[in-house]
């Protein structure tokens, strides 16, 4: 099952005043599938059978008569948003270093058959619902033998073009409508193949970095945008009014290639019922260093001086003050 670009079209998702163009829907044997990827760029691929074995059977109905009394990873939410924290980061008495931080999201252990029932019965005011697991054998024989069916050809032959790292985790993401993974970027490569329902994918380049704010490396949040998309404070973050972007919506059977560092912004869509995916996180390539650097790099760099920084000065609120006394004046105004 591919998606066509009508039936995108008449999906419901959010507005948002961002500067958008259309990401690529290429078929999966076309050679510019892999011309995209090699130069890190997103490419939407249709037609593929990465995931055609779950994507024949997996719904709530399926998870909940073979998954029913397991228990999975469930985040909770008061709104849409459900934004990725690092429990590692935050203040604790094992973690005297850490931030204080309180989450808007908070996690749960939840069975299956729970999960889906919550779903079901939900009704305006209640807390919002996001099931997020790492596939692995203790799902199950049902969920083993799909799985086992994916076309890791496919995606093997993608890692070896490219020379990705090893497979790290395939993780399951069954979602309620309208709910939103705001914007962040992650330090692998991503295969975001869909299954059921679809998702608006808003992705960002590494070249965006100052033009979407992130988080501080210490912080709960680091590889997040500080940027409300719903309700940008643009007298804050003015240069968010400059940032653009690429979108597009993926259904049942398509494969999105999310490059290495490209910020993403994800939303299922507001009708429809639950949306299910899977994806497939590469390490990326063995670091070799070719001038002049790809910007994902250079954002790589920025990371390293400030863990170096933080790491030195052990405390996170002088990093900040010693990069301007760095900069200001020097090479701002040359």
């Amino acid at each position: 099952m591919t998606t066509n670009k009508k039936e995108c079209e008449t999906k419901k998702f959010r507005k948002y005043n961002i500067q958008l163009e259309q990401i690529q829907r290429i078929h999966y044997q076309d050679p510019k599938v892999n011309e995209l990827i090699k130069n890190n760029q997103p490419v939407l691929i249709t037609n593929s059978s990465l995931v055609k074995s779950a994507c024949e059977k997996w719904n709530t109905d399926f998870f909940e008569k073979y998954l029913g009394k397991i228990n999975h990873t469930v985040y909770l939410s008061n709104d849409h948003n459900f934004k990725y924290f690092d429990e590692k980061k935050v203040l604790s008495e094992t973690n005297p270093k850490g931030v204080e931080f309180t989450p808007k999201t908070r996690r749960l252990d939840m069975e299956m058959s729970e999960f889906i029932k919550k779903v079901k019965e939900w009704k305006s005011g209640d807390e919002r619902l996001y099931l997020q697991h790492t596939l692995n054998a203790t799902m199950g024989n049902a969920i083993v033998a799909d799985y086992v069916k994916f076309d890791w050809r496919f995606a093997g032959e993608i890692r070896q073009k490219n020379n990705w790292g090893e497979l790290t985790s395939n993780v399951l993401f069954i979602s309620m409508e309208g709910n939103v993974t705001p914007c962040h970027y992650d330090e692998q490569q991503n295969l975001f193949a869909q299954i059921q329902g679809y998702k608006r994918c808003i992705l960002f380049p590494p070249n965006q970095f100052e033009c979407l704010y992130p988080h501080p490396v210490y912080h709960p949040h680091d590889r997040q945008s500080m940027v409300d998309f719903d309700k940008p404070d643009y007298s804050k973050y003015p240069k968010f009014k400059d940032v653009k972007g690429c979108e597009t919506v993926i259904g049942p059977g398509d494969v999105l290639y999310i490059p290495i560092y490209w910020w993403h912004h994800v939303e299922s869509s507001m009708e429809g019922g639950p949306t299910i995916t899977v994806n497939f996180w590469y390490k990326g390539s063995p670091t070799t260093i070719e001038y002049p650097l790809k910007d994902y790099q250079k954002v790589s760099i920025m990371r390293n001086v400030e863990k170096m920084l933080l790491e030195v000065l052990q405390d996170p609120k002088e990093v900040g003050p010693l990069l301007r006394k760095m900069v200001d004046g020097r090479y701002t105004n040359p």
